[in-house]
């Protein structure tokens, strides 16, 4: 895999740290209120589902950083794996909660998967690979 979509998987997963962040502790604090738009009332209301949210995309962003720890074909599909879920998920979110979830959380595991697939140079082998197994 190329440098470039490593550094891009890199920050995928450093966003989804940050999403945990945001969740688990900053939920109900002035960062968070301001980045979710919810009142205090709201915030405290809803901050166990927050958390546990939190510790979700805490997992995505750990798959993707091991993955990246991980060389060779068991690292690369991890690395699909976990952006496939997180392009899901935002998908999903973009659908039941925001257009705009979209664009923060599916679209950067776009990125970072077409830049994983066009340039891994043995692609066409890796794809026979994983359909063979």
């Amino acid at each position: 895999m190329i440098l470039a979509a490593k550094i891009f998987t890199g920050a995928v997963a450093l966003l989804h740290f940050y999403f945990l962040i945001l969740e688990m502790f900053l939920w109900d604090k002035p960062k968070g209120l301001k980045v979710f738009g919810n009142t205090l009332e709201k915030a405290k209301m809803t901050k166990a589902m927050a958390s546990n949210q939190g510790l979700y995309n805490g997992f995505l962003g750990a798959g993707l950083a091991y993955g990246l720890y991980t060389d060779g074909n068991t690292g690369l599909e991890f690395i699909i794996f976990f952006l496939l879920c997180m392009i899901i998920a935002g998908c999903y979110g973009a659908i039941s909660v925001s257009r705009k979830i979209f664009f923060i959380q599916a679209a950067p595991a776009l990125i970072a998967l077409f830049l994983t697939f066009n340039f891994r140079e043995d692609l066409t082998g890796h794809i026979q690979y994983l359909f063979n197994q």
